[in-house]
């Protein structure tokens, strides 16, 4: 800095120039003058103060000098001074106009004279300072003579001509006014006899001194190049006799380090200047304390900078601030910077030595520098005629500068070797010489090698580096950390960065991302990783270019430059990532998760202790963790209602060896939660306390538990079964041992059906074991049959029946073998999808597992009675082909069709409707959820609607979570559902039986494939669906194509009212795009459509974040506007002109995230016998729907047939019997009823039981008093008359002509006519749509 600061007395003033000098832009050697290149910077630069009146101290009065420069004085503090002395000092402050001129300096500098601080003092003290300050014109006056410093004297008032004669010959380029108490240690110590210390009595000029820039770097060196002490840590450095780098322990002073290190950057950076260099030299003299180094390639221009006037090698290494790197608008890739480097290391060398030569200039230049740069010897100047250029830097550092012995020690010289080996490894294409002796290193994978041997003979990792070549600026390679540790060698333009950066987080962000994502997939519990474990298990070394580098200090330990401006990408190839991730580092981080994880479930381990508190739902037994706690018995039950059943039980056994608790729902599958699920969830914590379980203990025995056995009372059902499976997981997945224990794992097993016939009573355990009695027993007749759904169906008294008999009711597990843990991972791991597939294809209907027995195996209760519930929980979760359902949109239609609904009915009594008659097993929101969804008809959503919506089903704007609640809407069944699913079907399908209820039937057969329409997708057990949605039309299309004997042409996706494209891209890949438009002169853009099932609100959420910005993504759009309708999307997004026309470059689809992808590539059904199916493609679920429904159409033929005879031959006999009662040809009032039938039978009148009669106002309600004539008995008296028996004898001729008409038509002929039907309704609702 060319700042210098006077306080006289309390007021501190202060010289600082306000205006930088202007010098030459910097560019390269080729096209200009050397004077250009190298420029002279002042360390700080201050805006001018505005010039003012002086009024009191605190103003600034503008002062002129005869070379423009401007001196101000201003005060910090105002205080009233006698007017004779302001004027006095600003008299004197007025001849100071030389006080700093500079050694080339620029008249456009201005200075300014602040007071810090108000005193007061004497007028004299302060006229005789200022007169003071007027003869230092020639302070920084530049000469090759000896360096003078200005010293403060005991005098408060030195008279002009000392002060002149003191700083006569001062050279320095800045210098500082810095109190002398600064510059000591030693307090000062206060006066005995006034009690005042003894700096009060000290002149300013003692305690206040200017030092030169020169001299303030060599009494606060640390600022510079670092601590000057010896510092002990370990670091790696270059081990000769091994010749490899070793990571110890080391004794060294940073700054000597440092002023080597920036001659090595130098010779480095001059490899980015000239390409052509191919040579560094390096020699430690360790005896003389002496350093060269050499480069090749261009030297340093041989020419006298005509600004600074001096030569340019001088300018470079002897004059501070001098850099060719000032100009930051120039992209630069080298070390230097801040105009020290050199510089430094001559200022703290006793000697150092330039040379260089000039081959264009066919000079040699030579100069010497001792005693800390201030002596200056004259260049010497020779001839020199050879092409090849050069630059050799040779120092003596100043030892006792750095409280060091007069030469090199081992640790200081093993940390120098190590960093020539940088160069070498750093440095492309050169050959580096250490000592004389070439190093063998010929790339920065090699120089990588050098870290991976030597330290721990039982660990090589050489084999393990894993390196790339990313670019030309960037060179990355990686190995697992040995020692679970980050550890990170890094450079920077060949400065090696120890501490790290913005570069080495840039790089190890990218691979822990990567390392997360795979970690992942091999294992849910590194979800909760955090970013800086995974971190610790990598080492990577990073050599790097990086444009105009900034460092957090002049030591350049640490890279701050922020990512965006490196200037470079480093993009790591996937063949990279794909070794990386096949090295042993993700077994590491998972065994490390695995052990940590560990750690944290042992807090929460059980105790065997007495008494458990805490846990309000436990019924503790009375001896649980006592002397007898092997003889007590846990009970885990399915619930409160179940707890109940127990504990009436308890009246029974007595609570002394029992205990129960009930579990929350279905416990968590251990196998695939998280840890953080398994932490915090509390039914497991529960479980350990009251058990007594610790995590990781083998038991051979129970004997260190509260309780000897644990059983399980679950409801005889799907879920019960799953229930007892996810607690087998618990013990197999934490403490297997357990299970080996003979009787520790129990269940208790209750009826699910009772039958009883008098005295008789039979009880059923399972479902399929009832279902084979019934059908070997007349399907139950006289029997009285009850279902237990639950077991709070049981009643107490029953509960008391169970626990009397508890050996028909308790079954211990067998000790678990070896390959039956192999079963239970098939069943709850989720990564044996395929496996499970497997199991459930080798399912035989009628399986169920037989209680009979003294002990169940694992592999019974999983391979008989878990697989139900598999089974059960894909009907669930998969669609049948035939009619695109799963059993709870089954069931809503059933009852929309059995209860005729043809109004409104709001949904919430739909769905108790649905409870009631159709056996609805699950919670009532997930059932109004599934109406709702049954009445979407925005895009993404149904193609066709089979429930009409009545209010606020939701839109597309959240894809249906906007729905109103489900007892404010309503639903109707619109006409188009019962013109697919024909009502003359309903008597051919096959209905199920719930409980001894008929419930739906297994499936519809609508007159299309409605899985293909609507499309379906769901996750079950090994399986999983995708179906996308089809236009009706094509299907119709298809199906009439196949009617005439044709193949069906290809289908591809479609969504009703979708305005985008949906293009295929692969066999079973489509791409989705929505639409957008560039409009108002390339400085908008209009999107009117978005992707399927890309929800308005969530894209919305998307434009704010691209407005806004996030911490990976700048903002990049300026604003948007909405003019969406319920059914249209409509933004219109503003942007500059310069991102609209990257964005256009890019893609407008893929810059603005409008495209998808939809898969065809796993259409999973039940086929219509049962069977889970994977089809190709749509046509194949078509041919396959084809040869049901056609094969359907045969039989509801045969049935109308059937139905329409049965109606005209009823037509007939009723038509003659009212023309005989008209001829009075049929006599029988006052007749008996069985005289009556005996004469409609003489008649020949046939008997009709079947059919569904009329009934007169006092029939007989059984209806079983006609004998099959009530047709004709129940005729109203109104039907004999004329007009009402000629309506009758029309109507028989009609359903005659009906039924020849039907007789000729073949089944396929129907079908077509049912299209054709459905076509004409379907246009209208499109219609309607567009309108």
């Amino acid at each position: 800095m060319s700042d210098s600061e006077y306080i006289p007395s309390n007021e501190k003033n202060t010289v600082k120039t306000n205006k930088t000098r202007k010098l030459a832009k910097s560019t390269t050697r080729d096209s200009f003058l050397d004077e250009e290149k190298y420029t002279v910077k002042a360390t700080r630069t201050r805006k001018p103060n505005k010039p003012s009146t002086l009024k009191d101290t605190s103003n600034v009065k503008v002062l002129e000098s005869s070379n423009e420069e401007k001196y101000a004085v201003k005060a910090t503090k105002t205080r009233q001074q006698p007017e004779q002395r302001i004027q006095t000092t600003l008299m004197t402050l007025k001849d100071t106009s030389d006080v700093l001129d500079i050694d080339h300096s620029s008249d456009e500098e201005k200075y300014t004279v602040k007071p810090i601080k108000s005193r007061q003092q004497p007028k004299q003290t302060i006229q005789t300072t200022l007169k003071t300050l007027k003869d230092t014109s020639n302070l920084l006056d530049s000469d090759y003579g000896e360096e003078h410093t200005i010293k403060a004297t005991n005098s408060r008032k030195p008279s002009s001509k000392a002060s002149s004669k003191k700083t006569s010959s001062s050279k320095t380029s800045s210098s500082k006014i810095i109190p002398s108490e600064a510059f000591s240690n030693e307090a000062g110590s206060n006066d005995s006899s006034n009690g005042t210390s003894t700096q009060s009595k000290k002149p300013v000029e003692e305690i206040y001194q200017k030092k030169s820039q020169l001299e303030h770097i060599l009494l606060r060196p640390d600022t510079y190049v670092g601590s000057v002490q010896m510092l002990t840590e370990k670091l790696w450095v270059y081990d000769s006799d091994k010749r490899t780098m070793v990571y110890r322990e080391i004794t060294y002073v940073p700054g000597l380090y440092k002023i080597i290190d920036e001659i090595l950057v130098n010779a480095a950076d001059n490899k980015i200047r000239d390409p052509s260099m191919d040579t560094i030299k390096v020699d430690i003299d360790v005896k003389t304390g002496k350093i060269s180094i050499y480069n090749n390639g261009r030297g340093i221009p041989v020419e006298i900078h005509k600004e600074e006037n001096v030569y340019v090698p001088e300018l470079i290494f002897g004059h501070l601030l001098t850099s060719s790197n000032y100009n930051d608008n120039e992209k630069k890739v080298t070390g230097g910077r801040n105009g020290y480097g050199a510089k430094l290391t001559n200022i703290f060398s006793k000697e150092f030595i330039i040379e260089t030569a000039d081959s264009s200039a066919g000079k040699k230049y030579s100069q010497i520098f001792r005693d800390n740069m201030s002596v200056k010897e004259y260049p010497k100047i020779s001839s020199y005629s050879k092409k090849e250029e050069y630059t050799r830097i040779t120092f003596k550092p100043d030892f006792q500068k750095f409280n060091m012995s007069n030469k090199f020690d081992d640790d200081i010289v093993a940390l120098l070797k190590k960093r020539v080996y940088d160069l070498a490894g750093c440095v492309k294409n050169v050959k580096v010489f250490l000592n004389g002796e070439r190093l063998k290193i010929k790339n920065f994978k090699e120089y990588a090698l050098m870290y991976l041997s030597g330290n721990d003979d039982s660990v090589d990792l050489r084999s393990s580096i894993i390196y790339e070549d990313v670019n030309q600026r960037w060179e990355i390679a990686f190995v697992p950390s040995p020692e679970g540790l980050f550890r990170q060698i890094s450079f920077v333009n060949s400065i090696s960065t120890t501490k790290g950066g913005t570069h080495v987080n840039y790089i190890a962000d990218q691979i822990i991302e990567k390392l997360i994502t795979a970690a992942t997939k091999k294992a849910k519990d590194v979800k909760s990783i955090k970013k800086n474990q995974i971190k610790n298990h990598i080492w990577i070394f990073i050599n790097c270019l990086i444009e105009n580098a900034t460092f957090d200090s002049q030591t350049k330990e640490y890279l701050t430059l922020k990512v965006s401006s490196f200037g470079s990408k480093c993009n790591l190839s996937e063949t990279y990532y794909n070794k990386l991730l096949k090295s042993s580092v993700i077994e590491s981080i998972l065994d490390d998760v695995k052990h940590n994880q560990s750690k944290e479930l042992r807090k929460t381990d059980g105790k065997k202790t007495g008494r458990i508190m805490g846990i309000a739902k436990l019924d503790d037994a009375n001896n649980a963790g006592g002397k007898k706690r092997q003889d007590c018995t846990l009970i885990l039950t399915e619930g409160d209602s179940a707890k109940a059943l127990a504990v009436a039980g308890f009246s029974v056994v007595g609570r002394d060896n029992y205990g129960v608790f009930p579990l929350r729902g279905k416990l968590l599958n251990v196998r695939e939660g998280t840890h953080n699920q398994i932490m915090n969830n509390t039914e497991i914590q529960n479980i350990k306390q009251i058990l007594g379980l610790k995590q990781g203990k083998v038991y051979a025995s129970t004997g260190e538990l509260r309780y000897g056995h644990l059983m399980i009372m679950t409801d005889q059902d799907h879920d019960g079964s799953h229930i007892k499976g996810l607690i087998i997981n618990f013990l197999d997945y934490f403490f297997p041992s357990l299970l080996k224990v003979p009787g520790f794992l129990i269940e208790f097993i209750t009826p699910i059906v009772k039958c009883t016939k008098g005295n008789t009573k039979k009880t059923f355990f399972t479902i399929p074991e009832f279902t084979s009695w019934l059908e070997n027993n007349d399907n139950g007749k006289g029997w009285n049959i009850k279902y237990y759904k639950g077991l709070g169906t049981s009643t107490s008294e029953e509960a008391k029946e169970y626990f009397r008999n508890l050996k028909t009711h308790r079954k211990p597990f067998k000790e678990i073998q070896h390959d039956e843990r192999e079963l239970i991972d098939m069943a709850f791991n989720k990564k044996r999808a395929d496996d499970r597939k497997e199991w459930l294809r080798n399912y035989e209907p009628g399986t169920y597992m037989n209680h009979n027995v003294k002990e169940i195996t694992i592999t019974d209760f999983i391979n008989k009675e878990l697989i139900l519930f598999s089974r059960a929980d894909n009907e669930r979760s998969i669609p049948n082909v035939l009619d695109g359902f799963k059993p709870g949109q089954r069931k809503v239609l059933y009852t929309c069709i059995k209860n005729k609904y043809k109004n409104e009915i709001k949904v919430s009594s739909l769905a108790g409707a649905v409870l009631a008659e159709a056996a609805y097993h699950h919670g009532d929101s997930s059932l109004q959820g599934t109406i709702i969804a049954m009445a979407h008809d925005f895009v993404g959503s149904n193609n066709i609607n089979i429930l009409h919506g009545v209010g606020q089903f939701g839109t597309r704007s959240q894809g249906g979570k906007d729905a109103a609640s489900a007892r404010y809407i309503s639903v109707s069944v619109p006409r188009l559902t019962r013109m697919l699913f024909h009502p003359q079907d309903d008597v051919l399908l096959t209905y199920c039986n719930d409980d001894g209820q008929i419930v739906e039937p297994e499936w519809y057969l609508p007159i299309i494939p409605m899985v293909l329409v609507n499309g379906s997708e769901g996750i079950g057990t090994g399986y999983s669906t995708y179906i996308p949605n089809y236009n009706p039309q094509d299907i119709v299309n298809n199906l009439k194509l196949m009617i005439d004997d044709g193949n069906p042409v290809p289908m591809h996706p479609w969504y009703r009212d979708f305005w985008g494209c949906i293009e295929q891209t692969d066999k079973d890949k489509y791409k989705v795009c929505g639409v957008i438009e560039s409009v108002n002169n390339r400085s908008e853009v209009r999107i009117t459509e978005l992707p399927i099932r890309v929800w308005t609100q969530n894209y919305k959420e998307q434009l704010e974040q691209w407005v806004s910005g996030t911490e990976k993504v700048p903002a990049w759009i300026i604003g948007y506007k909405e003019n969406h309708s319920i059914t249209n999307v409509d933004f219109t997004v503003q942007l500059t002109e310069e991102m609209l026309s990257n964005a256009l470059e890019e893609g407008l689809e893929k810059k603005f995230k409008l495209s998808t992808s939809i898969n065809t590539s796993n259409l999973v059904c039940f086929d219509g016998k049962g069977r889970i199916k994977k089809y190709s493609s749509a046509e194949e679920i078509l041919l396959e729907f084809y040869d049901y429904r056609l094969e359907y159409y045969h039989k509801r033929k045969i049935h109308m047939l059937k139905v329409l005879e049965l109606e005209v031959n009823q037509l007939r006999n009723k038509a003659r019997f009212i023309q005989m009662k008209i001829d009075h040809n049929l006599e029988f009032e006052g007749l008996r009823k069985a005289e009556i039938i005996k004469l409609l039978e003489s008649e020949g009148f046939e008997r009709f039981k079947n059919i569904k009669e009329e009934k007169s106002d006092d029939e007989d309600q059984t209806g079983n008093g006609g004998d099959g004539y009530n047709y004709l008995m129940n005729t109203k008296s109104w039907s004999f008359c004329k007009e009402e028996a000629q309506k009758l004898v029309n109507k028989k001729a009609e359903k005659e002509k009906e039924l020849i008409i039907l007789q000729m038509k073949t089944p396929q002929e129907i079908w077509k006519e049912d299209l054709d039907a459905f076509l004409d309704e379907w246009n209208e609702l499109l219609n309607s749509d567009r309108e």
